[in-house]
């Protein structure tokens, strides 16, 4: 993998677009974790590529590419969302319980959506991609401590909710 990313860096396109290739389910569970609709994915997706591929140079270290994909992933969701929050001004944002549709109705999704937005990246990364608590709080530049609080405050959110259903 690290041969791919060094070809890609000297401007390879094919190893690029390799590289893209095999990032790209793990940049679709990312980007479904700040998302609910196909569109917004695509969107950060397209523009998270772009991103990459008129950087690629600045890359420091070849074995942490997919840790600077993934950063520049959530900064496009962020400003996705900041933008669209932005532009809904005058309608109140609510906090959706549910997302309005899955990726192949992943149960993973649905409980991703049981999430506060701002743990479910969190979430994402640390069960679904197997990221640790160190490498998440780099990625997203918070502290190892409020990564783990997050963490454990979500599994309890999700052990309620998932009770609460039960018994309905």
């Amino acid at each position: 993998m690290e041969l791919l990313v060094k070809r890609a860096v000297r401007g390879d396109a094919e190893s690029f677009i390799r590289l893209m290739e095999t990032y790209k389910q793990s940049m679709l569970k990312v980007a479904w974790g700040f998302f609910s609709n196909q569109e917004d994915v695509a969107d950060v997706m397209q523009q998270t590529i772009l991103n990459a591929y008129e950087h690629i140079g600045e890359l420091k270290k070849t074995e942490y590419f997919k840790t600077w994909l993934i950063r520049i992933l959530i900064n496009n969701c962020n400003t996705l969302y900041h933008t669209q929050k932005r532009f809904q001004s005058q309608v109140e944002l609510k906090e959706p319980g549910y997302l309005d549709s899955y990726p192949e109705e992943n149960s993973f999704f649905y409980l991703l959506s049981l999430l506060h937005r701002d743990d479910r990246v969190i979430f994402q990364l640390y069960f679904g991609e197997e990221y640790t608590t160190r490498e998440i709080s780099e990625i997203l530049n918070m502290k190892e401590s409020t990564i783990r609080s997050r963490i454990h405050r979500g599994k309890e959110q999700l052990r309620k909710q998932i009770q609460r259903e039960e018994w309905a």
